[in-house]
């Protein structure tokens, strides 16, 4: 056998621990992303209006 017992080399390899690191890192960062751009609309939102209210008075 090629590479020694397999539960031994599922234990070495790192590469779907780093997989899954790198996933919930993504996640982190597009949930934040998603939350900037939330507060941004808001506020866009909220800007807009006050110059439409100050155009047509």
């Amino acid at each position: 056998m090629h590479g020694g017992f397999a539960p031994c080399r599922f234990a070495r390899d790192r590469s779907g621990a780093t997989a899954i690191e790198y996933g919930l890192i993504c996640a982190l960062i597009s949930g934040a992303i998603v939350l900037v751009a939330v507060s941004l609309g808001d506020n866009l939102d909220f800007r807009y209006g006050e110059v439409v209210n100050a155009l047509t008075q």
